[in-house]
């Protein structure tokens, strides 16, 4: 990732006392230029959350990541370059996997962030360095401890401004709001700071500075949608998936966009979608389930949704020494996973005004409308499909205690088969 917000506006301050000197004149307009993008880029939030096994309705711990990016085509990688084997979410354009923006281990240890943009208050250099600490942690660790030794191992200044999010096999759950010199743990166990076993994060940190960062809005609309399931027993891997991550709520407006577009014609209608959960950067979702006491940590999974969440659908994946991962969430010959290309190319409809703050508005009526042919209503009996196979294989497979690689491939196989078939019907 390139320098971060602060350090361009801190170039430009410099290139403005000197703004007379000609040979400043072209890097000037090329700052004002990267600035005017770095905003939109370097500021773009994700909606997070750690949830503890006593919270869940099966006992497992979720860890949730909403990414929203402006690297907006992802894909799945698996990595034997570590202490541990691990597979995660990584940028489609990173051919090596330098940075790893979710992902889970052998040993069951999982992590992922979001930005705080409320811990440093300091300007340096050294900066944007959390996908490469969490490949770190990937390789390293097999619990809480183990991620805590490397964050007091790792160099100060760490060049990290983040809330890690991580669980592990022996039933932790934590954030760890990290900046340059230090961390402050938030445990998802502790009563007294998560009474209901679970934590939500966004794009500020609760030990930053008071008023600061980004994404409060967000916050509170999780925070109403986890109430509801919590107090339903419902905060399962579904409900994070299909209910958050897919959310057209907005707390502050106490407007439910889903409920509107029932009424809507199949044509079009626009809304200003700023301040959702889902929003034009967002390029996927991830939730690791991990595993309860004493089960194999084989099968943790991490259930992904690639690229645009609207437009696309769950699949899951597994970490297998043979290296199997489903063919649509890998890349193809183009260098894109097709299903994040599939989304994508859906998602472009969905926004259709290309001038301006054209990112900013919706065609609703594309997703969802009284025809029931909207792409989110197209898609739901896929994903329905995806998750019967899924349930029915892992299942049997948590009553023998280790997944079968055999089957994998099976199951692989037939959710590769359902994706690429299905989304024929878009004319992609």
């Amino acid at each position: 990732m390139c320098s971060t917000l602060k350090q361009i506006k801190k170039w430009m301050s410099r290139l403005m006392m000197n703004q007379n000197k000609p040979e400043n004149f072209m890097l000037k307009k090329l700052l004002v230029i990267i600035l005017f993008f770095s905003m939109k880029t370097l500021t773009i939030p994700c909606t997070t959350a750690v949830i503890s096994g006593k919270a869940t309705p099966d006992g497992r711990p979720l860890l949730m990541k909403h990414r929203d990016s402006g690297f907006l085509q992802n894909k799945i990688m698996y990595f034997e370059d570590g202490k541990y084997k691990y597979t995660g979410l990584v940028n489609a354009e990173d051919s090596t996997g330098k940075e790893v923006w979710s992902g889970f281990n052998e040993t069951g240890f999982s992590i992922m962030n979001s930005a705080s943009y409320n811990l440093n208050n300091e300007e340096i250099e050294f900066q944007d360095q959390e996908g490469i600490v969490m490949k770190m942690a990937l390789q390293k660790c097999r619990n809480l401890k183990d991620f805590e030794n490397l964050l007091d191992e790792l160099s100060k200044p760490m060049g990290v401004e983040a809330n890690f999010g991580v669980i592990d096999a022996e039933g932790g759950a934590a954030y760890y709001e990290t900046h340059n010199y230090g961390y402050t743990k938030i445990d998802a166990n502790d009563p007294l700071i998560a009474p209901e076993g679970y934590i939500i994060r966004s794009n500020y940190s609760g030990t930053g500075t008071p008023g600061k960062g980004y994404g409060y809005i967000r916050y509170m609309t999780a925070s109403e949608l986890f109430y509801e399931a919590y107090g339903a027993n419902q905060l399962d891997y579904k409900f994070l998936l299909q209910k958050v991550s897919r959310s057209l709520k907005h707390s502050l407006l106490d407007t439910d966009l889903a409920e509107t577009a029932e009424s809507l014609s199949d044509d079009s209608h626009f809304v200003h979608f700023s301040d959702y959960i889902p929003r034009f950067y967002s390029c996927g979702t991830t939730v690791v389930q991990g595993i309860k006491n004493g089960e194999n940590p084989g099968l943790t999974v991490m259930w992904t949704i690639l690229g645009f969440p609207l437009t696309s659908v769950i699949a899951p994946v597994f970490l297998t020494p043979e290296n199997i991962l489903p063919k649509t969430l890998i890349p193809a010959e183009n260098g894109f996973a097709p299903l994040a290309d599939y989304s994508l190319k859906l998602k472009d409809r969905c926004y259709p005004v290309k001038r301006g703050s054209g990112e900013n508005y919706l065609n609703l009526a594309a997703l969802i409308n009284k025809e029931g042919n909207g792409f989110m209503q197209k898609l739901r009996p896929l994903e329905n499909d995806l998750l019967k196979i899924s349930e029915h294989y892992i299942s049997d497979w948590r009553e023998k205690g280790k997944p079968d690689n055999e089957e994998m491939n099976t199951m692989y196989r037939k959710i590769d088969s359902a994706i690429f078939e299905n989304y024929k019907r878009f004319g992609l």
